[in-house]
């Protein structure tokens, strides 16, 4: 998907720091988690990060999941919630004749490595802002301090526009570095299929990469609603009850138009494991494909999806094709009314992927000679 900033993020909002995809920033996080320790180590200021982007892309549960794959603690805050400046800096108490400020429950109490998420930070009053500034400043509020090897990041929702915020000015945007999250279809199909996502569901989104155009429609509101429909097996029979699901977290234009896709059938396509797993392809599996996609016009929308997650499962396994498995993925990418060019592209993508155990589907000597006659 292009990151063009006028059509992905719009062009009557405010946002910092490069637009990319979730893959660049969990790598610009990283690098700058790693970096800050180091900082620190040496005495040094440690630098907080702020990730902006529209509602429901996925800002906050990147920082979780990263927090969780470094085996981070994580300690979270949201100040749109903060009524009072002592829900901020803790509460007033005297110790040895001094008034001093106890540290609020929400305050991490044991050495890190950890994060400190504060969640959509400019939803705070004016008031909370300014007081978080020496948090971003020095790791402290008053009278307490962050522990050791804990670091900040936050997330934020772009100024201007119809998103309630509180603009931060120079002097808080400098204690900063500041990158933007854009959606990205191939990484969210990636990720969805890690996280055993509805299949339908992502076929839904790989085969309609406009869905998120909408207020109501984001990646957030799409996950509720593919959870809420994992548990009817025939979404045809169903219709009258998916249809008010989809009403109920997506935007009108959405629900019809996954509403028209349950009807059409597409939601019975074979899986990866299905493709991988046929004892008879070729009468089970490639006239199942062949009814849906042979239509007027060939589908290839629904041809490339299967592409993309057939790619997408392959990277995420632990172990080497068996010999089925090889089989039946030879058959797929020589079926006929697969075009070349997705064909050529199946092939390279999964030659290219980083996972060691697909290297066997190079070596094979029909997939080897199919994608050297697609370089041809």
């Amino acid at each position: 998907m292009s990151l063009d900033t006028a059509e992905h993020l719009g062009e009557h909002y405010q946002y910092y720091g490069t637009p990319t995809k979730a893959g660049e920033v969990i790598a610009f996080i990283s690098h700058m988690l790693d970096i800050n320790l180091r900082q620190e180590a040496k005495g040094k200021r440690k630098t907080p990060i702020c990730i902006w982007g529209k509602h429901g892309i996925g800002k906050t549960e990147i920082v979780q999941d990263l927090a969780q794959a470094r085996a981070y603690q994580l300690a979270y805050i949201a100040p749109a919630q903060f009524e009072e400046m002592g829900d901020l800096l803790g509460m007033p108490s005297i110790h040895n004749e001094e008034t001093v400020f106890k540290a609020p429950a929400w305050v991490p109490k044991t050495e890190g490595p950890g994060i400190l998420l504060i969640d959509d930070v400019n939803r705070a009053d004016d008031r909370i802002l300014r007081g978080i500034m020496q948090l971003l400043q020095n790791h402290e509020l008053v009278s307490w301090k962050l522990p050791p090897k804990w670091q900040i990041v936050l997330t934020a929702n772009p100024d201007g526009g119809d998103y309630s915020v509180t603009p931060m000015d120079d002097a808080m945007l400098t204690r900063m570095l500041h990158i933007t999250l854009v959606f990205d279809l191939l990484e969210w199909a990636k990720w969805a299929e890690k996280t055993e996502i509805d299949p339908r569901g992502i076929h839904f989104v790989l085969t309609h990469p406009n869905v998120l155009g909408g207020n109501r429609t984001t990646a957030r509101t799409l996950v509720q609603f593919f959870d809420s429909i994992q548990e009817i097996p025939d979404l045809r029979a169903q219709l009258p009850l998916v249809k008010l699901l989809a009403d109920s977290c997506l935007d009108e234009a959405t629900a019809k138009a996954f509403i028209t896709f349950a009807m059409q059938g597409f939601g019975q396509l074979p899986q990866p494991t299905d493709i991988l797993s046929s004892i008879d392809f070729g009468g089970e599996i490639a006239p199942q494909i062949a009814k849906v996609v042979q239509q007027a016009s060939l589908r290839v929308d629904i041809l490339a999806a299967i592409c993309t997650r057939l790619v997408n499962y392959l990277s995420l396994q632990a172990e080497p094709l068996n010999e089925l498995a090889t089989s039946n993925l030879r058959q797929f990418v020589e079926l006929s009314f697969l075009p070349t060019d997705l064909r050529l592209s199946l092939l390279q993508d999964l030659v290219q992927s980083k996972n060691p155990h697909l290297a066997t589907i190079a070596a094979d000597p029909s997939i080897a000679n199919l994608l050297l006659k697609g370089m041809g």
